[in-house]
């Protein structure tokens, strides 16, 4: 399974769904949707409430394999189940897309220009969890607000330095040091992120690869050297707050970049759709999308 996982990410034609809005950023993911705060009085049913917003993406008929190779899943939704069966194997086993589950734990606060994550608390039985249910790779996030080498190196340290534990345990890490799309540093963000992955990327051992998930480039192909690297598996790009249009304007200048969008996926779905409208609105998502990524 792993094998023919592996082979449809790093060859196939589509993008990556981002369905991994964690505790933070669920309550404007559901107000977009037409959820409001009132709506749930607990975390609790705030979650509930994501996981039927969730499913109801998985399970529409737009969402297939034909657009879609894999989702990224928050941790919980890994471990629920989606139309009678675990989510991982459903969108496996049912999709034919294939399941990554989002391990970073948040942000720390900025110090030198970044935010790094959070210290790992439980990544080992996560790992091990993730295995048992299916899951071929994982996600982590950092963010880049100004181009500070130090800053800089030490967001790519922490992030190679997990994928390094996440590799030993057969999943495939896809490192995000995202950047500020609103810094007036970021295309300088960019160059030393770049130069920085590479280094990294030359010290991996043996066959190992790792995904990456990055922001837009300013610099149209900013990212080609990464994206033709014998290390890198596939180098897939977040939307980071820039419209749909927007995003996808901006991707499909960019040769060989896919998409991993979450926001931009979701945007103009509605909770009282009918589910011939909800599909409609997604299909048009999704579709976009896709074209975008297939440059």
């Amino acid at each position: 399974m792993q094998h023919e996982q592996r082979a449809r990410i790093a060859g196939g034609r589509g993008f990556l769904a981002a369905l991994d809005q964690s505790g933070g950023s669920t309550p404007k993911a559901l107000a977009e949707y037409g959820v409001p705060e009132s709506a749930y009085p607990t975390e609790d049913a705030m979650f509930d409430l994501m996981h039927e917003f969730r499913s109801r993406i998985m399970t529409a008929p737009a969402f297939t394999s034909e657009r879609i190779l894999g989702a990224i899943l928050f941790e919980q939704t890994m471990d629920r189940e989606v139309d009678g069966s675990a989510a991982p194997q459903y969108l496996w086993e049912r999709k034919g897309i294939v399941p990554f589950v989002k391990v970073d734990e948040g942000l720390a606060e900025e110090a030198g220009g970044v935010r790094l994550m959070k210290p790992f608390t439980r990544l080992g039985e996560l790992l091990e969890r993730a295995g048992r249910r299916g899951v071929f790779g994982t996600k982590m996030r950092s963010f880049v607000a100004r181009a500070e080498p130090a800053g800089i190196d030490a967001v790519l340290d922490q992030q190679f330095g997990y994928a390094g534990q996440i590799l030993d345990a057969d999943l495939m890490p896809i490192l995000e040091p995202e950047v500020d799309i609103h810094s007036d540093t970021k295309a300088a963000a960019e160059r030393l992120l770049r130069q920085g992955i590479l280094e990294r990327l030359a010290a991996l051992p043996g066959d190992r690869q790792v995904m990456l998930k990055l922001s837009i480039p300013t610099e149209d192909d900013g990212y080609a050297e990464l994206i033709g690297h014998p290390k890198v598996l596939r180098v897939v790009a977040l939307s980071g707050g820039y419209s749909r249009q927007e995003a996808t304007l901006r991707l499909a200048r960019n040769h060989g970049l896919i998409a991993s969008f979450s926001r931009a996926l979701t945007e103009g779905l509605r909770h009282e759709q009918t589910d011939d409208e909800f599909d409609r609105a997604l299909g048009a998502s999704i579709t976009e999308i896709f074209r975008a990524s297939t440059t």
